[in-house]
């Protein structure tokens, strides 16, 4: 793998994580005025929307013949309800809570590039990965005693996700980002489309627990205040999808995976900005941790192409 798509592909994935921080912090400010799927809908809509104008703007060619279409359908499938695991679980949980959870991502992300892509994962590797999971349990400071099978969501997002973004990496070499992007825009809006078909009027929101009524509450009830914060978040969601499959497209997963844990830092801005948390030292402190095993990691992979590129064999 080119050293240089690596320095390119976590430029673009770091970008994509602080949008993404500005994007979730907008949800959680949200979700009591809002139908989880309407606000699905209402983003990816934009989100279409963006993209066309993008490719009429900059005359691109698009098609939407795939030539991967089981692999495309489930990559679009995982992808639209790993997100959705995410979106709800971000009405019980802090920001970092959910983003500490999340980030078992890398685990599942190695696993699948070593098995499906073919990826050498060194020992070195692996350790950074794991210190870097240490990191993100020293922000979240977990306690095992109010546990549920709720906070599993984030992981079930993690999982989905990964599984997505292994197989963008696989047919990014016959399809292209714009056709990628489109698919999964298209079938998120006939996905959230047929969901308000079926309780769009709210007629299953008998439940008084705020995240089961954000699952099935009536859709437009309160458009006015919660729809100008869709079209922000359609708009930072935009330029975050983008950056995040090309942060994938063009490098190696199990690298450019260990720098969507900076999503934790700008997590931590978005909760002081939107809900005034002010981070513990603890936090800055698994930070710390948590930068450092991914820059190792980027370190390690310089030194690897070099020797690779010498012919020297690398010690991993």
């Amino acid at each position: 793998m080119d050293t240089n798509q690596n320095t390119k592909g976590i430029f673009f994935i770091m970008t994509g994580m602080a949008f993404f921080s500005i994007q979730d912090g907008l949800i959680k400010f949200i979700f009591e005025d809002i139908a989880l799927f309407e606000l699905y809908f209402g983003r990816t809509l934009i989100q279409a929307i963006f993209l066309l104008c993008f490719i009429i703007i900059t005359k691109k060619s698009i098609s939407l013949k795939t030539h991967y279409p089981i692999l495309t359908l489930i990559r679009v499938v995982c992808f639209f309800f790993g997100f959705s695991f995410f979106y709800i679980s971000l009405t019980f949980m802090t920001l970092a809570m959910t983003s500490a959870l999340f980030f078992s991502c890398p685990f599942f992300m190695s696993m699948f590039a070593k098995f499906f892509l073919k990826e050498k994962i060194g020992i070195r590797r692996w350790s950074a990965i794991v210190v870097g999971f240490i990191g993100v349990l020293i922000v979240l400071n977990p306690t095992l005693g109010d546990f549920n099978f709720f906070k599993l969501a984030p992981v079930a997002c993690a999982l989905c996700y990964s599984i997505s973004m292994t197989i963008t990496k696989y047919t990014s070499d016959k399809d292209s980002i714009y056709t990628q992007m489109t698919w999964l825009y298209i079938f998120a809006l006939l996905a959230s489309l047929f969901i308000f078909a079926v309780s769009g009027d709210g007629k299953f929101n008998t439940f008084t627990d705020p995240t089961l009524q954000f699952i099935v509450r009536e859709w437009f009830t309160n458009p006015s205040d919660a729809w100008p914060y869709v079209l922000i978040m359609g708009t930072v969601a935009s330029i975050s999808f983008f950056c995040v499959f090309t942060a994938y497209s063009i490098a190696s997963p199990s690298v450019v995976s260990l720098f969507e844990y900076s999503y934790i830092i700008w997590a931590v801005l978005a909760g002081y900005i939107l809900f005034e948390t002010i981070p513990v030292p603890r936090t800055l402190f698994g930070a710390c941790i948590i930068i450092g095993a991914g820059v190792y990691i980027y370190f390690r992979e310089k030194v690897r192409g070099q020797m690779i590129a010498t012919d020297t064999p690398p010690n991993k």
